[in-house]
């Protein structure tokens, strides 16, 4: 409270995914630099009244990815009474009752469940709800900035690219540490890793499964290991049972140690609007510990990964090829290394969890336009 601008992150339940990435990381990042003019905290749905009692002191609250109900209305309605701008945070393209449809589909939801009908619709009429209230937006990538700004009317959208925060970023500078002291030396096996966190991947899972099993049953030394609530023994079926570890969903960051431990990592993406709305941390997060990433040319990852410098890029024609070039690099331990490098260190400066806060406060600029302006 005692620098110039003060700004709220509010955020209903605290988790590990967007709460980490989108209200955490954010206030971490600006409070940790001494130059920024921006005081930062966050508050969660149990701490909404403790908000309300100091906001009048504040400059803007950011809502990040807030169902509207009955908490966040009274909240919202202490804010414009105090003059307080609002700015909504989304981490997808959920603020659109109208795309219900193509979202379901993408999760591999039950079409013919009633109920999921009903919560996707009002999921996402809560989210626009909240969206309508507020005066700007923040998000993670240029395509979804489009589609908030063709819903708000107004070029009012910053960009803040999702980043690693200060433990994640030490550790995996720790196990890149122990990679390079081993000169990356490896068994005479190659592991592919696939993170998918939860089971609303399947689909994008269903992409490269067909490629990973003519790869697998033609290469008895190459691995995969899958780590988070998806199952995928159905797609791989017939496979030898040595050659596929599952591992359940762990925190993120024991997952860099997971991560760190697959020459290759793999990030495919079914393609629609949907997907190309999505952030480029699958590959941020390999490149950080020093494996290689091969994914699918959504915008995020077309515009974070130099192809065949710092990751690969594969089509959906492209797969077979790019896997098999990614298992010989693996086994090319002085190339490997070297491309290794370069995107640990692209990713260690771009997505540095300290290196954030002049982008936070710019893209709140961005979105408080209209609203200091109202003022």
């Amino acid at each position: 409270m005692e620098r110039p601008r003060r700004v709220a992150w509010v955020y209903r339940t605290p988790d590990t995914s967007t709460f980490r990435y989108r209200a955490a990381n954010m206030v971490a990042a600006l409070n940790a630099d001494p130059e920024c003019d921006i005081g930062a905290a966050w508050f969660s749905e149990s701490e909404l009244d403790a908000l309300e009692r100091v906001i009048d002191r504040l400059d803007a609250i950011v809502l990040v990815r807030y169902p509207f109900c009955a908490p966040l209305a009274r909240l919202v309605d202490r804010a414009e009474q105090a003059g307080v701008p609002m700015v909504f945070d989304t981490d997808d393209l959920v603020f659109d009752p109208a795309l219900a449809p193509l979202i379901m589909d993408a999760l591999d939801q039950d079409l013919e469940n009633y109920d999921q009908w009903s919560y996707w619709y009002a999921y996402l009429g809560q989210l626009r709800a909240t969206m309508e209230r507020c005066v700007g937006a923040i998000t993670t990538v240029d395509p979804l900035r489009h589609q908030l700004e063709k819903q708000l009317g107004q070029s009012r959208v910053g960009v803040v690219p999702n980043f690693l925060d200060r433990r994640q970023q030490d550790y995996s500078r720790a196990l890149m540490d122990a990679k390079r002291a081993s000169g990356f030396r490896r068994d005479k096996s190659v592991t592919i890793g696939y993170f998918s966190g939860t089971r609303t991947h399947a689909k994008d899972f269903a992409v490269i499964a067909p490629v990973l099993h003519r790869l697998l049953r033609d290469d008895s030394s190459v691995r995969l290991r899958v780590v988070g609530r998806l199952d995928v023994l159905g797609d791989l079926a017939g496979l030898p049972v040595d050659q596929i570890e599952v591992v359940g969903f762990m925190d993120y960051v024991p997952l860099q140690r997971a991560i760190a431990d697959v020459e290759v990592n793999l990030a495919p993406l079914q393609q629609h609007a949907f997907t190309a709305c999505k952030s480029e941390l699958k590959y941020f997060e390999a490149a950080a510990v020093g494996s290689w990433t091969v994914a699918s040319p959504s915008p995020a990852f077309a515009g974070s990964i130099a192809n065949g410098k710092t990751g690969r890029l594969a089509k959906a024609h492209e797969w077979d090829e790019a896997l098999r070039e990614a298992v010989e690099l693996a086994r090319d331990a002085d190339s490997f290394a070297q491309r290794a490098e370069e995107a640990a260190a692209d990713v260690h400066d771009r997505y540095a969890w300290d290196a954030q806060s002049n982008v936070i406060s710019g893209a709140l600029d961005v979105a408080l336009q209209s609203g200091e302006a109202s003022r």
